[in-house]
């Protein structure tokens, strides 16, 4: 086991020093770098912020939130962010153009030791492997936001990634308190947004299709799919512009996955991301966190199964072709989405038979991407 003692992060945005605030949490040295001391100062506000909350919740001292604190180290220099360090964890934007640059400058000062780690949400890890000079120690650790608050951590191995490097990254995510779920394929979209993206869109489709509102379609998908929120409720809560790029690297990768619905483009090109600001698929009139009034008597007046099916039909591909288990993908939409209960639960609810035969009709309608997959056909309720 490659025993891990410092990390380095790249990368002070909301996910990077997120991460070197759990890393830190769990006893960990950690170097926070980035281009501009001005971008770490701000961080580690953020960072100082964050622990003060937890020191007024009385789960830490504030003996504790200062120790935490001082094991992160700002660094604007690269080289010196990377001396002696055991895990880099790369947090940088998702444009692959910007994560070459990076590591190629990190490859001519990574130690030999330094095992490589992607924090990327939807790009490959296998062709981000392949910048660097060491593909068979690069992994991808998908950190889900809040990293302080969400349990859950996808692992992705490239083509490449050797076996060592895989039980380091479960080991290292198991001690820094989180739930790894391993994605044992580099496919679009990992495992969550293999089935949230998609959803996305075609709940856009259903708002076309049905004749239904929004808040009836997301009052279904809160009180009858299980979900935390209703479905254009979490995109919004997401950001449709981190929707819409984790559409167009999927659709890039494989234009089956995702069929993209104008609208999300639309609401995007007119700057209306979501809740930060002020408007997305809804509109909200202040600055703080608001939720979308949906009732159990909205939900009722809709049958959300085109979005159980279109869900449960992305899970199925994911367990037929090796990528997890059904156990993995229960774990991760209920750690990842915060679903309150399992996919294949809510499928059997309406029905396995009623499932199938609606992808079949929708394929017939609206093409072969709906074709309901091999390991949905033949499920028998467990």
């Amino acid at each position: 086991m490659h025993l891990v003692k410092k990390i380095t992060v790249l990368g002070s945005g909301i996910m990077g020093h997120g991460i070197a605030q759990v890393c830190a949490m769990a006893g960990y040295n950690v170097t926070l770098r980035d281009i501009e001391s001005s971008l770490l100062d701000k961080a580690l506000e953020k960072v100082k912020w964050s622990l003060s909350k937890l020191v007024e919740k009385q789960k830490i001292t504030q003996i504790e939130a200062d120790r935490i604190f001082h094991r992160i180290t700002p660094e604007v220099d690269l080289e010196l962010s990377l001396r002696d360090t055991d895990l880099l964890i790369e947090a940088v934007p998702e444009d692959l153009g910007l994560k070459k640059k990076v590591y190629t400058d990190v490859d001519k000062f990574a130690e030999e030791k330094t095992l490589y780690a992607s924090n990327t949400s939807t790009l490959p890890i296998t062709e981000m492997a392949a910048l660097t000079g060491r593909p068979e120690r690069f992994i991808g650790l998908h950190f889900f936001n809040p990293p302080q608050l969400m349990r859950l951590v996808e692992i992705i191995p490239g083509r490449g990634t050797n076996q060592h490097t895989i039980n380091t990254a479960l080991d290292f995510v198991m001690r820094v308190g989180k739930e790894p779920v391993l994605c044992r394929k580099d496919v679009a979209g990992f495992i969550v947004n293999r089935i949230f993206i998609p959803l996305v869109h075609e709940a856009a489709y259903c708002l076309e299709r049905d004749g239904v509102s929004m808040t009836q379609i997301d009052s279904a998908v809160k009180y009858k799919m299980g979900f935390p929120m209703g479905i254009f409720e979490l995109a919004d809560y997401t950001g449709l512009d981190v929707i819409f790029k984790a559409t167009s690297e999927m659709y890039s990768r494989d234009t089956r996955i995702v069929h993209p619905h104008p609208k999300i483009k639309e609401l995007v090109d007119a700057q209306n991301l979501g809740q930060k600001t002020g408007k997305g698929f809804y509109e909200y009139s202040g600055n703080t966190y608001e939720r979308v009034n949906l009732t159990p008597e909205e939900a009722a007046k809709y049958n959300p199964i085109s979005l159980v099916a279109v869900s449960a039909n992305n899970a199925a591909w994911l367990i037929s072709n090796n990528v997890c288990t059904k156990e993995d993908v229960d774990k991760a939409l209920r750690l990842g989405m915060g679903l309150k209960k399992d996919l294949f639960g809510t499928v059997e609810i309406f029905g396995v038979g009623n499932v199938v035969e609606k992808l079949r009709e929708m394929a017939s309608k609206y093409g072969s991407r709906y074709d309901p997959d091999v390991y949905l056909q033949s499920y028998k309720s467990k």
